[in-house]
Parts: structure tokens; C-alpha cells; sequence
């Protein structure tokens, strides 16, 4: 009962905001179509439920050659890649509206594990990869929550980019990943949408360990 409801719940805020968010969508489009390099949108190929692999769907924020330049897919704050609205689309998240899309198409969810590329799904421990997406993969989740501005957290790190996602920050979102999987509920979900809206505009609040008391132990 848990999967119907929250399926025709996606379907109905998907196409709600599509109607309700279009004068915010068409103007960026102009915009993005105007600058940088011309594209609109960035399609990606990432990892989703059960395993099967998908197209993502974002507004362009980056170079078209990004993966191959610097970091890959690692973004660092102030990343030299970055397109001139992307830093705005990025930091505001509104570059991740396009997935409302693949909500409608049955790839996403609103809520749910965040979909990876291969390079920081193998990331995760062994275990974790063979479970983590028995949820359908959302546009938001409690990874993205807790790792609100995770390019931060990379740039100000000691190690090489790869290196402190990989120990630091694959595991730990890895588990609550794993958190979501054993707790998801429509309350849960609504706790995670409320608090994605909420750390934009606080970005350092400690809402959400308030709100889920027995997530995994902070580790940054």
C-alpha cells in the first residue's frame, strides 16, 4: 500500500510542479540557452532501482567535457568547470528540477537514495551496493539532506578529491542510505521534503539529526 501511495503521490506533485514552477523553467531555459556553451540540458547515465541503469536528467551546469576534465565527477566548490549560471543552479538546486521528468517516467521517485554514476556507486561498501536501490532512487533523499553542500565538504578536505569521498563520505551516506531503506514511510518522506527545502535556506541547521534521532553517527 506504502508503494501505490507514494507512486500516485510523485505523479501528482510531478506534474503539479511542472505547471506551477513554469515560469521559473521557461526563463532559465532562455538563459541557459543564451550562455555558456548553448545546451539545456545534461543527461547522465546513473545507477537505479534494483540495479538497472537509466538516464538522469539536469539543467547544464557544467562544461559538456566536464567528466573528462579535472576532478570528473567530483565537483569542487568554485569548480573552474562550471557554467555561468551554474554555481546559482547548483547551490539553489534547482538544476536537479529536470528529474521531475523521470519522476513521471517511473525512473525516480521524490523521495529516495540519490542515483550515482558508476565511479561513487562502487564507492560504497559491498554490502551496501547490493541493497541500497531495492528503493527507487529519488530526487532527493537523507543523503542529499545531510550532504547539503558536499562540494564544501570536499574542497575544504586535506585529501585528493577522490580519495576523502571515497573514505569519508561514500560509507557514511552509504548507511544512511541503508537508514532509508529499513525506515521509509510516507511520514518519513514528507520529514525528507520538508527538510530538503530547509537546508537550502538554513544550510547550517542541525534540523534534521533533530527530527531522526537514531541516524547513523555523524562523521565529519
Amino acid at each position: 500500500m506504502y508503494l501505490f501511495i507514494k507512486r500516485v503521490i510523485d505523479l501528482f506533485v510531478a506534474i503539479l510542479l511542472i505547471i506551477i514552477l513554469s515560469p521559473l523553467l521557461i526563463p532559465i531555459i532562455i538563459l541557459l540557452r543564451c550562455t555558456g556553451e548553448g545546451y539545456i540540458f545534461y543527461r547522465q547515465r546513473r545507477i537505479g532501482f534494483r540495479n538497472e541503469n537509466f538516464d538522469i536528467l539536469k539543467f547544464a551546469t557544467m562544461l559538456k567535457n566536464s567528466p573528462n576534465i579535472g576532478t570528473g565527477s567530483i565537483t569542487l566548490r568554485n569548480d573552474p568547470r562550471l557554467l555561468p549560471m551554474g554555481k546559482f543552479l547548483r547551490m539553489t538546486k534547482i538544476n536537479e528540477l529536470p528529474q521531475i521528468i523521470n519522476v513521471i517516467k517511473g525512473d525516480m521517485s521524490l523521495v529516495g537514495p540519490r542515483p550515482l554514476v558508476t565511479r561513487t556507486f562502487d564507492a560504497y561498501p559491498e554490502n551496501i551496493r547490493y541493497q541500497v536501490y531495492n528503493s527507487r532512487p529519488g530526487i532527493t533523499g537523507i543523503g542529499s539532506v545531510v550532504f547539503r553542500d558536499e562540494e564544501a565538504l570536499i574542497s575544504a578536505s586535506s585529501l585528493p578529491p577522490h580519495e576523502f569521498y571515497e573514505k569519508v563520505i561514500a560509507p557514511y551516506k552509504g548507511a544512511l542510505e541503508m537508514w532509508y531503506n529499513s525506515h521509509k514511510s510516507l511520514a518519513v518522506d514528507f520529514k525528507i521534503m520538508f527538510l530538503t527545502v530547509w537546508v537550502v535556506v538554513f544550510p547550517q541547521s542541525s534540523l534534521t539529526y533533530k527530527m531522526f534521532r537514531d541516524l547513523p553517527q555523524k562523521v565529519f
